[in-house]
């Protein structure tokens, strides 16, 4: 049985530019992945954005395509480009001046989890690695640019939702700084990925459900918002990160009984976003 690469949730009538993403929830763990790794299920599990799927799974309910990999990203990183193979995971690749995300093992083809554990024993052979590529990144970043193209067509303009969760203990720098903890960290590349006004009324979106929001640390946006936000063409990409703390036990993988409190107060949030890409209403202040 061929496995997809994602699933794509579509609503009834498509009525905003908005299209929501969640490219590192999926836990659909291959054999190819299982019978090659040195670690158990649990351990494996450990660099998903686990359960962000459900927590944007609205979307469709206020007229926004959803995009959900459900091949993990320990398998394959949805959010680098393809070219992003490590030499020191995949034979028959030359290292190409320095790319911090390989250096670290976390290329297009992971070979580390989080906290640094190795996924493999031994390498994987180049053809390996470009069939893996083949079957899911190519296939999810084919569907993703087609839900742009089609928002565009509609609307004259694409917004992408980059949704994502961060480890708790990643704003701890961050935390340091500021009265409140920071609880969701907005990406858009400084600027480059999406309109200035845009920003501010996607930050109000959280603001506004209680959650304390800051911009581009430690989190400004990888491979999606650099590929995908293009501005001046009326296509915009904005990466959110949430603690995953809020609605999830981090060590067990599990939701917290507080979870479905928290996916209703994003279930507003997704609505006031969407509400952003609604024929009629202007995307940059007049």
């Amino acid at each position: 049985m061929t496995r997809s690469a994602f699933e794509l949730f579509r609503p009834v009538r498509l009525g905003t530019s908005v299209v929501f993403a969640s490219p590192h929830s999926g836990r659909d763990y291959p054999d190819d992945l299982m019978q090659r790794t040195r670690l158990d299920r649990h351990q494996v599990r450990s660099s998903e954005d686990a359960f962000i799927d459900r927590l944007f799974a609205s979307a469709p309910d206020v007229g926004a395509p959803l995009l959900c990999a459900t091949a993990p990203r320990a398998y394959v990183d949805m959010n680098r480009a393809i070219d992003e193979l490590d030499p020191a995971l995949v034979e028959g690749v030359r290292r190409r001046g320095h790319n911090p995300r390989i250096a670290s093992g976390l290329g297009v083809i992971p070979r580390v989890v989080a906290g640094g554990m190795p996924i493999y024993h031994g390498k994987l052979t180049l053809e390996e690695a470009e069939a893996r590529l083949e079957r899911t990144w190519k296939p999810y970043h084919a569907t993703l640019q087609s839900l742009l193209n089609e928002a565009r067509a509609a609307f004259g303009e694409a917004i992408l939702l980059d949704c994502h969760s961060m480890p708790h203990e990643a704003l701890d720098g961050v935390a340091r700084n500021a009265r409140r903890r920071p609880e969701v960290v907005i990406g858009d590349r400084f600027g480059a990925s999406a309109d200035s006004f845009l920003i501010d009324r996607i930050e109000a979106a959280f603001v506004n459900a209680g959650l304390n929001v800051v911009r581009n640390a430690p989190f400004a946006g990888a491979y999606v918002t650099q590929h995908y936000g293009r501005p001046a063409r009326a296509q915009h990409a904005v990466q959110i990160e949430i603690d995953r703390a809020i609605y999830m036990d981090e060590a067990r993988i599990e939701p917290l009984p507080r979870f479905d409190a928290f996916a209703e107060v994003i279930r507003g949030v997704v609505a006031e976003i969407a509400d952003l890409g609604r024929s009629g209403v202007p995307l940059a202040a007049e």
